[in-house]
């Protein structure tokens, strides 16, 4: 792998990024609803609403607003919310450990767990746990992540008592310490679950599929007759190299994991950016709209760039020039 293709992937960036700026600058700005009536109520002064136009900027031409944003981005200002009064830095900051904290958990056991499954269910394909888990991990695909969360929160937390409904922490307890911690964790096992379970089945059936292949392969039937036990040549010869789809489409499912955080934080009221998106969706908050849909790009672009060079280290044939 050589430097210029990384550097080359990197000024890829650019023009993405630029155009879903350009894009979702013209459709948050040109879709219907006023943001300054939002924020100062149907039945205000017209006076008072024009004042308000000359303080965010609003009465300026959409050309010279574009134009302005673009600057401020490029000086690493996305602007203060009309809504909360303070940067838009902040706002995201604030919510920001919520979410990767949510997303991460949710990765881990996507990760950890569909490769588990996926590997034990090809030791035997069509066998009695092959077909469970092939025909689970169809049924969690398959299922909306909302609706998920919905049955989630209705039969294991309201059924069992197990897991808070809603929430980070409890706050009646004011935790510190480990106490804390526990607390959260307990507070983020459902709403992780729930979020990994498309996740989960998507990796197993990915990994199932892969480890059959390399099963077969010649190199396999070598390390067999060389009388290595079942176990090492799947889990040392056989698995390695069936992760190579598995990596490559764990990182192009970054921007559904941030779709599907947004709905999971919204049912299990999770403090993260997926609420900060919605209140700013109902409010019309331009700024803050703006900033979050920047964060998702950069963080898809730069997922993806990642993965290709786990891709190359993971599999050495693969050179990029």
């Amino acid at each position: 792998m050589s430097a210029w293709y990384v550097l080359r992937r990197l000024l890829q960036v650019i023009p993405a990024v630029a155009a879903i700026l350009v894009v979702t600058f013209l459709a948050i700005h040109l879709a219907p609803g006023d943001p300054i009536a939002a924020l100062a109520g149907e039945g205000g002064d017209v006076g008072y609403y024009q004042f308000m136009r000359e303080k965010f900027g609003l009465d300026r031409p959409l050309l010279q607003q574009f134009l302005t944003y673009v600057a401020n981005v490029a000086q690493g200002d996305l602007g203060n919310s009309y809504v909360q009064g303070r940067p838009v830095m902040d706002a995201i900051a604030q919510r920001l450990p919520a979410t990767l904290l949510l997303m991460g958990a949710a990765v881990s056991v996507a990760s950890i767990g569909g490769v588990v499954l996926g590997a034990l269910a090809a030791r035997r394909p069509s066998g009695p746990f092959d077909v469970g888990v092939s025909t689970t991990a169809l049924v969690g695909y398959a299922v909306p992540v909302f609706w998920l969360a919905q049955l989630a929160t209705l039969f294991i937390a309201f059924g069992t008592g197990w897991f808070p409904i809603q929430g980070m922490t409890d706050l009646r307890a004011n935790y510190s310490g480990i106490s804390h911690v526990l607390d959260v964790a307990h507070h983020l096992v459902l709403p992780a679950f729930v979020l990994a379970v498309s996740e989960v089945a998507l990796v197993s059936r990915l990994t199932r599929t892969g480890v059959v292949q390399e099963m077969s392969s010649a190199y396999v039937t070598t390390a067999r007759a060389n009388g290595l036990s079942p176990s090492r040549v799947l889990f040392r010869h056989a698995l390695p190299n069936a992760m190579l789809p598995v990596v490559t489409v764990m990182g192009t499912r970054l921007g559904y994991l941030v779709s599907g955080a947004i709905l999971v934080e919204t049912v299990f009221a999770w403090p993260g950016l997926g609420r900060l998106l919605l209140t700013a969706t109902q409010t019309n908050d331009h700024p803050v709209l703006l900033g979050l849909v920047l964060l998702v790009a950069f963080s898809v672009v730069a997922a993806n760039l990642v993965t290709d060079l786990v891709t190359a280290a993971i599999d050495p044939r693969i050179r990029y020039d």
